[in-house]
């Protein structure tokens, strides 16, 4: 599984926005329709609320890809 780092701005990102700021998803809706099918996991468990706020040291993955959430410094 493919692991990369997102650098957050702010306290914390809506899941649908980090599936799409990392390319994961092509469109918001896209990463909406993702979360939707349970395609979506944070911290290794299946996550279906859209706009979960994601916040530093979680990791979310999908679709062979994974995201590691750090506070930008």
């Amino acid at each position: 599984m493919d692991t990369l780092e997102f650098k957050l701005r702010g306290e914390h990102v809506a899941l649908c926005d980090l599936l799409k700021l990392t390319g994961i998803a092509d469109s918001g809706g896209q990463g909406k329709l993702m979360i939707a099918n349970g395609e979506v996991s944070v911290d290794g468990h299946t996550e279906s609320r859209k706009t979960a706020k994601i916040r530093a040291g979680q990791i979310v993955a999908s679709q062979g890809q994974a995201v590691r959430v750090v506070a930008e410094i």
